[in-house]
């Protein structure tokens, strides 16, 4: 099957609608869903949520043409060494950068600030939003600090990302971990059980670890969502607030074909990575504070954490994204009607051609998966005999065309919340992309390549992982590494999950599987000393 390559021009978006904001709702469950409301509970929600009251106070202050003699040192105009600035990104831009603390933005009590906050929990169904400017990452550092301050064991998912990792060694946690279930074909890690939830929280309580908090992902990065109010339901009945990492689902709940927002589910704590696929700048992001006395013991180090993970030049551009961004989603459900109208023909399409299949038609498989995130598109093209990072790469050189990401497998495709994508043309790319010769040559190469051996189970925690990561340490050989204690966290993809922590025992199956995956032309170990994993960093013996 032959294609004409489109040329990437003819695959940009076309944008689709309007905009909105977020803060503090004081009542003691989630405000109702807009498919809960009466028409005219509706029409006045919409009102409300058109406005976007932080990025009108930046117009309002830009508006007095202001002589600045503050920072920052641009000035907010392109004269001087700024006219290169300017040129670039639009005086504009720079007119709107302007530092925190201003009476009429966000100094005052009842700010703009403050409404667009209170319209963003709203939107999210939340009792108090916080607008973040350095990313999700920040969210899981100050939900890892958050949560110590409840007690020093916390239940997580065994594959969450790095940041709250991070967050662990800072705040000296000592966790216990839940796995989450793995697609062993495409190496993609999946979410957890309410079962295996309550399973691990009880082992967690009888071995003398009971779980001041538990902290898990929905949805994953290909799209697969868990049973959130299961989830909660049990965190609960162990005495535990939930924390959920939501980062990749920022437009739940603002279409009825969309999985509901975790923090209507009973979600206690909800990172949300808003520039992911709802609308606002890279690097911005909300963390939304659910309702119920569980959220409310969380909130005080919720606030304090926040202090100490926010840098003090907040950017003023990256927030007003977000209260545009807010609006945009609230007032705009038929636009994120047509994104997942697009999504659904891009499924048709691929389906209709042997050498593709939607991984997400087969999540029924994995019982933690109860719902499907419509906007990512995970596509198995193992049957095309190339490799879904070759894929992705020679679509990126030829066309200029990026998926999200690849696994060996697969390629993932994110459409934003209110785009619609010239699918037809990006299929076209694909066919042509499998179709060429460079793709016959990567086959061949290919054809002796094996699976990788099965994840190690993880090995015995002897130290604490702040201890690990924080002790003395020496770079030993592989060989030598058996039974010394990790100062790293090592990480292979796939799956991602990490296979070794700071503070557990190196086994011989980790050593073996981290190279076997090292060795493979589609994989990586994050966190290794060297790509061959030759070397490892470990707690010194005394």
């Amino acid at each position: 099957m032959c294609a004409v390559r489109p040329h990437h021009r003819d695959m940009l978006y076309a944008d689709a609608a309007p905009t909105e904001v977020a803060h503090l709702v004081h009542s003691g469950a989630a405000p109702a869903a807009a498919t809960d409301q009466t028409p005219a509970e509706r029409a006045e929600r919409l009102r409300r949520h058109e406005a976007t009251p932080y990025a009108d106070a930046l117009d309002r202050y830009i508006a007095r043409t202001p002589v600045q003699l503050m920072v920052p040192g641009h000035g907010g105009t392109d004269l001087g060494i700024a006219e290169r600035l300017a040129a670039f990104l639009g005086e504009r831009a720079l007119r709107l950068d302007i530092p925190m603390l201003l009476e009429g933005v966000d100094l005052e009590a009842h700010s703009p600030l403050d409404e667009a906050l209170d319209l963003a929990a709203d939107a999210w169904g939340a009792k108090r939003t916080w607008f973040l400017t350095n990313g999700a990452s920040q969210a899981n550092r100050t939900a890892a600090l958050a949560a110590r301050g409840l007690g020093e064991h916390v239940l997580a998912q065994r594959s969450a990302h790095s940041s709250f990792s991070d967050g662990v060694l800072l705040a000296g946690i000592t966790p216990s971990y839940v796995f989450p279930t793995v697609d062993a074909a495409h190496g993609m890690a999946h979410g957890v059980s309410p079962a295996a939830l309550d399973e691990a929280l009880t082992a967690a309580a009888r071995a003398g670890r009971p779980a001041a908090a538990v902290y898990i992902i929905s949805p994953s990065y290909f799209g697969s969502v868990s049973d959130v109010r299961g989830l909660a339901d049990v965190a609960h009945a162990h005495g535990a607030p939930l924390i959920v990492d939501g980062a990749w689902g920022p437009h739940f709940g603002f279409h009825p074909e969309l999985p509901e927002s975790p923090a209507r589910l009973g979600a206690d704590l909800v990172i949300s990575s808003t520039h992911k696929l709802a609308g606002s700048l890279t690097q911005s992001a909300m963390l939304h504070l659910g309702h119920g006395p569980l959220a409310a013991k969380l909130e005080p180090f919720v606030e304090r954490a926040f202090g100490m993970t926010s840098s003090t030049s907040t950017s003023a551009i990256l927030r007003a994204s977000l209260d545009i961004a807010r609006s945009a989603l609230v007032t705009g459900e038929d636009a994120i009607g047509r994104s997942i109208e697009v999504a659904q023909h891009f499924r048709e399409l691929l389906r209709a051609d042997p050498r593709f299949d939607v991984v997400s038609d087969h999540f029924d498989r994995f019982p933690d998966i109860v719902e499907t995130d419509l906007l990512r598109v995970p596509i198995d093209v193992s049957a095309t005999g190339v490799s879904g990072h070759w894929l992705r790469n020679r679509l990126i050189e030829e066309d200029a065309l990026y998926f999200e990401m690849s696994t060996a497998t697969s390629l993932v495709a994110v459409i934003g919340a209110g785009k619609t994508p010239d699918v037809a043309a990006v299929l076209s790319a694909l066919i042509a992309a499998v179709d060429s010769e460079a793709a016959a040559v990567e086959r061949a190469a290919n054809a002796d390549a094996t699976d990788f051996p099965p994840l190690p189970a993880p090995g015995t925690q002897r130290l604490t992982p702040r201890g690990g990561f924080f002790g003395e340490t020496e770079l030993v050989p592989a060989a030598a590494a058996v039974g010394r204690v990790s100062a790293d966290t090592l990480a292979a993809y796939p799956p991602g999950i990490p296979n070794v922590m700071p503070g557990e025992e190196i086994t011989a199956e980790a050593v073996a599987f981290l190279h076997a995956v090292a060795a493979s032309p589609t994989g990586y170990v994050r966190g290794a000393v060297d790509t061959g994993v030759t070397q490892f960093r470990v707690v010194r013996q005394p």
